[in-house]
């Protein structure tokens, strides 16, 4: 046993700074570590009564009877609402009550497996289940050593790459950024490559075209076979309302296309309280629950059965500017309502995520993000997107972000765990050990818990002020900043088959060569 009067001393006689320092390079060196998903054990957080649920729900429904919503330029859709019996005026369709849930609860699935190129990275999206994705859909990129830019293919290769080897991501993510130096028409084709050449995580898929959305199926069946894609889902799809009750043709014809083919489709109502809906918190929740209701229930009408998720983008604004705004306490309120009524819906939920107004990472990065992520995982959510790196209202994609979002992300698997009441949680052997007035640094179960105690962040500083001085005296973004180059040394992709590698290059020089290059 080690000499408990020596607390500098720890595990094998190391100091204390030098096995954390072990513990660190440890880490580091198991990039690729295999997490997938988070299984929640802890309960999500009740804050509505249900008289108060009910009185929402029907606000939704008074919503979808009296207002109705739109489906802009496409017939197809149109004709499927009038046959389902819903009231179909010119592009309006309005719901009787409770027609929408009625369809959506007799065929969605409460939840669903994303299978992964490799299976080991399956995740199951729904239950108890939390899954972590990267920010989507910044067109700018910044690092500390570059400043902020458009971003490039080199960019997103290079945040792929990343997200596949920080454990605590279980999903590739999407459009991370916009490889602006592509085609619009063609770069769908470099962005799916890459998730499926970088990283053997779940992906998502392209919904800027309908047609560039078939092209994600037909990647996918390449590489997972036809057969196995029509019967199970391996992409995800993101369709954003056009709120308020607007949904256009652009992200209809996605959502046809995913929903035939049996693939996930998260309808994402996108609302700024105060411009694309009212700016009190119930109404929000009650636009949220008719916007993505409408989404969902088309899904089933177009294949009963089809992987859906409920999704929702609220935030507040200031109303002096006009600018959005995040980490505020209205947004985490109807995260957590709308967790309630996702869970009384049964369908999994997508919310939130580290967000900021920010343009840097720093302190007001860090509080918007941690006051937007928590209470995501507090709502129940089981799919969260915009996990790490947003920057700027989601302009802009931050390298050294990611990083420091990445140990937040690491901190809500340890939160989402919950309290370990086993005969090693409650450790009565190291009280009987130990005894009164004695220090516990060097008893037995100490040091059988040595390494996992306590979760040890990567880009935090706990040493004294004399050892932070001699290093340097580097701030958080200057250690996540030389976190990023350790990772991008140390990158080694994922096997892949070569006969799969080679039919989605050829897939790929093919549909470019098929059509001239488009820039808007």
């Amino acid at each position: 046993m080690t000499d408990q009067s020596s607390p500098e001393k720890g595990k094998s006689g190391r100091s204390a700074r030098g096995g954390r320092s072990a513990r660190r390079a440890e880490r580091q060196g198991a990039v690729t570590e295999i997490i997938a998903g988070l299984a929640r054990k802890i309960p999500p957080y009740e804050m509505l009564s249900e008289e108060s649920l009910v009185t929402i729900e029907e606000a939704a429904d008074t919503i979808l009877h009296d207002v109705g919503i739109e489906f802009r330029d496409d017939p197809e859709v149109l004709a499927i609402w009038k046959e389902a019996g819903a009231d179909v005026d010119g592009e309006r369709v309005r719901f009787e009550r409770g027609m929408l849930r009625n369809i959506i609860q007799k065929t969605s699935q409460s939840q669903f497996v994303q299978h992964a190129r490799n299976p080991a990275r399956n995740v199951v999206i729904g239950g108890d289940n939390i899954v972590f994705a990267p920010a989507y859909g910044s067109p700018f990129v910044r690092d500390l050593d570059n400043g902020r830019r458009y971003a490039n293919i080199e960019d997103f290769q290079n945040f792929v790459k990343l997200a596949y080897q920080i454990p605590w991501f279980h999903h590739s993510g999407g459009t991370i950024c916009e490889p602006v130096d592509i085609p619009v028409n063609k770069r769908h084709l470099d962005m799916v490559y890459a998730h499926l050449k970088y990283s053997d995580k779940p992906f998502m898929g392209s919904v800027t075209a309908a047609e560039r959305a078939a092209d994600t199926v037909e990647m996918a069946k390449l590489t997972f076979g036809a057969e196995f894609v029509d019967k199970n889902c391996c992409v995800l799809s993101l369709i954003n309302v056009n709120s308020p009750l607007v949904y256009d043709a652009t992200m209809l014809g996605a959502l046809k296309v995913y929903a035939r083919a049996n693939q996930g489709v998260i309808t994402t109502p996108f609302i700024l309280s105060g411009a694309m809906g009212p700016v009190t918190v119930a109404a929000s929740i009650a636009q949220v629950l008719a916007e993505a209701m409408a989404g969902l229930a088309l899904v089933q009408l177009i294949r009963p059965g089809a992987p859906a998720v409920m999704g929702a983008f609220v935030t507040s604004m200031s109303l002096r500017s006009g600018a959005p705004t995040f980490g505020m306490p209205e947004p985490a309120l109807a995260y957590m309502a709308i967790g309630q009524i996702a869970r009384r819906l049964g369908v999994p939920l997508r919310l939130g995520g580290c967000l900021t107004s920010s343009k840097i990472a720093d302190a007001q990065a860090a509080q918007e993000s941690a006051f937007t992520l928590m209470p995501t995982v507090l709502a129940g959510t089981n799919f969260v997107l915009h996990g790490a790196g947003w920057l700027e209202g989601g302009l802009s994609m931050g390298y050294e972000k990611l990083i420091l979002d990445a140990d937040q992300l690491g901190m809500m698997h340890v939160m989402a765990g919950g309290v370990d009441l086993s005969d090693n949680g409650l450790a009565l052997d190291a009280f009987r050990e130990v005894g009164p007035g004695n220090h516990f640094l060097g008893c037995d179960h100490t040091m059988a818990n040595y390494e996992t105690a306590f979760f040890d962040p990567q880009t935090s500083d706990s040493n004294s002020f004399e050892q932070w001085e001699e290093e340097g005296e580097k701030d958080a973004l200057t250690r996540a900043n030389e976190k990023l180059k350790e990772l991008q040394t140390s990158y080694q992709a994922p096997d892949i088959d070569p006969a799969i590698d080679e039919a989605l290059l050829e897939f790929i020089a093919k549909r470019k060569d098929s059509m001239p290059d488009a820039w808007h």
